[in-house]
């Protein structure tokens, strides 16, 4: 066994690891910085089991609604061995595809790990990839795994990825509305860097192959619900910039090997599960073994990451709690206290902190005579 996989699974304790998903590792890579985000995905730890389990519940997610209507529509579209997008390919994006197979890579003859659907989908992809003739594959959740800070993460993706004209292009599925040819932003561009992860995941595995990165076509085809119906619109999107964006992101993340060789023997986040599924890891316990490894918090945490409540807490008198620019700007004074100290005069500046001491004298001085001009 490799190593390193051998040290996560220690670390994950007895339950299989979460996969990842495009979602995850574009959370991932907004903030490089974190060694404990980065240690417990790579190890496949449930940071939302662990957060409940520390008394700070993750409150974020998608409602079981909004997932519902995202498999359906999901369903709708791939129904018949997608026979609705194949259309929307042919007659909205101008694709000459001809009859086309249809591969499903969820399982292989019943066989789920991702291991062996990783085999599968390299194979397959290698195959259709050497095809000379221009015939068409649809490829259902194909596994696919990308490289992050020295291991490899497995990616479970919801999309189906084709082959026509000599490239293969990422279809992503996603159940927000667009209406009258327009759709939220924030969405679309969530759903364009997700895309991005996959297309760059396929790149790597065809490099690996010895084809050249343009084999996967930058522009992918976004299915939403066309304005209040269900029924299905298809849309390119060029990624290109977020593939820039990640690739410098992933170059940032601190090296797996660096943070466990800075860890205890013996660390762990098993959280014990007993006959029915119930952890019954002490909370105290787990709280020392997951302040051992730094965290780097900040507000934005609160939309991406189930740890985020812990680590606010934790993180509260520190000046990460008010976020990275804030931070960034106090040059590296850690304690809340310590810049109220400093902007008041009642601390002298150590060693490295004579200037942003001036600084925050000056801002307090300022605030001083306005809110007294104001009274």
């Amino acid at each position: 066994m490799d190593p390193l996989v051998d040290r996560l699974d220690r670390i994950r304790g007895t339950v299989a690891p979460r996969n990842h998903n495009a979602r995850t590792i574009a959370a991932l890579t907004s903030n490089p910085g974190c060694g404990r985000r980065g240690l417990m995905d790579a190890a496949g730890v449930n940071k939302g089991a662990v957060a409940g389990q520390l008394g700070f519940p993750a409150g974020f997610g998608q409602s079981r609604f909004a997932i519902a209507r995202g498999n359906a529509f999901e369903a709708q579209v791939k129904a018949d061995g997608a026979a609705e997008l194949l259309q929307l390919l042919r007659e909205r994006l101008g694709l000459a595809i001809p009859e086309v197979a249809y591969d499903d890579l969820s399982n292989v003859g019943g066989n789920a790990s991702r291991e062996v659907r990783y085999a599968r989908t390299k194979a397959l992809l290698a195959r259709a990839a050497s095809d000379r003739d221009d015939a068409g594959t649809l490829f259902d959740h194909p596994m696919l795994r990308l490289e992050i800070a020295g291991y490899y993460a497995y990616l479970e993706p919801d999309l189906i990825a084709f082959r026509a004209g000599g490239k293969f292009h990422v279809v992503e599925i996603k159940s927000f509305a667009v209406i009258d040819g327009q759709a939220d932003p924030g969405k679309t561009a969530a759903a364009a860097t997700q895309s991005a992860v996959y297309v760059m995941a396929m790149r790597e595995l065809l490099a690996e192959l010895g084809h050249p990165p343009e084999t996967v076509s930058h522009e992918v085809v976004l299915v939403c619900p066309e304005n209040f119906a269900n029924r299905p619109t298809a849309t390119l999107v060029d990624v290109r910039k977020q593939l820039t964006v990640l690739r410098r992101q992933l170059s940032r993340l601190t090296r797996l090997e660096a943070i466990l060789d800075a860890l205890p023997a013996g660390l762990s986040f098993d959280l014990a599960y007993d006959a029915d599924q119930q952890p019954t890891r002490p909370a105290d316990e787990l709280r020392k073994a997951v302040s051992t490894i730094d965290a780097r918090y900040s507000p934005d945490c609160l939309g991406t990451c189930e740890m985020a409540f812990f680590c606010r807490d934790e993180a509260a008198g520190s000046t990460s709690a008010l976020g990275r620019s804030v931070r960034d700007d106090l040059g590296g004074v850690e304690s809340i206290g310590t810049v109220l100290g400093l902007a008041r005069g009642t601390l002298t500046p150590g060693a490295g902190q004579e200037e942003i001491a001036g600084l925050l004298r000056f801002a307090h001085k300022l605030r001083t005579e306005c809110l007294d001009g104001i009274g």
